[in-house]
């Protein structure tokens, strides 16, 4: 039975693992496409780019509420690993399995162990922070430069650029604020809601 029940939480941890992987694809298949859009020609606007920093972040949001879920299981086969297996192979095992109880409350009343906070935190660490990078250093080579007399050259005052950074009726002044807003919030996720954990998640090793 104990043998059944860990290939089955194996296995619920691998899909989900699986849907984690699938948003993160997601989230670099549309940053490639709205990079080619708005780099292949001058003319393309970089209204794009602002897209594609929305598009992400939402990404992220749906990859943060998946990870949870994917916590919970592998939780699940650390406890099994940590309280019966580590013990059963020791050269003295053991008859120490107390943490099979967590277990079992987790089994009984099945919750959350982290916050959406901390979720969004630890996928920004290992992949989004450099997904937001890209796009970020990609809208200010649109906004940094503009064709004139059929060359391409850097703005030379902050009037040139504000004005680069307009979108229609709304000044560039309060893009800049909306874009700097946003990449302020995904770096206080990323340091106030650090996810600290005592022990490695399978696939994860030591160096």
């Amino acid at each position: 039975m104990l043998a059944h029940y860990y290939r089955g939480e194996i296995t619920r941890m691998i899909s989900w693992r699986d849907r984690l992987d699938r948003t993160t694809n997601w989230a670099i298949g549309a940053l490639a496409a709205m990079l080619s859009i708005s780099l292949a020609t001058e003319q393309s606007h970089h209204s794009v780019l602002l897209f594609a920093m929305l598009l992400i972040h939402m990404l992220l949001f749906i990859e943060a509420r998946r990870y949870r879920f994917y916590h919970v299981y592998r939780a699940r086969v650390r406890l099994l690993e940590r309280g019966y297996f580590a013990a059963l192979f020791a050269a003295d095992p053991a008859p120490a399995r107390a943490s099979l109880g967590e277990l079992s409350e987790s089994l009984r009343a099945p919750r959350f162990n982290i916050t959406l906070g901390q979720a969004m935190s630890r996928r920004l660490r290992r992949n989004y922070c450099w997904i937001f990078l890209v796009v970020f250093l990609a809208w200010l080579v649109k906004t940094t430069s503009f064709a004139a007399d059929g060359q391409t050259r850097l703005v030379h005052s902050a009037q040139e650029f504000l004005g680069n950074t307009a979108i229609a009726g709304i000044p560039g002044f309060v893009v800049v604020l909306g874009v700097l807003a946003l990449y302020a919030w995904l770096a206080f996720i990323m340091i106030r809601y650090e996810l600290d954990e005592d022990e490695l998640g399978p696939g994860q090793v030591h160096v």
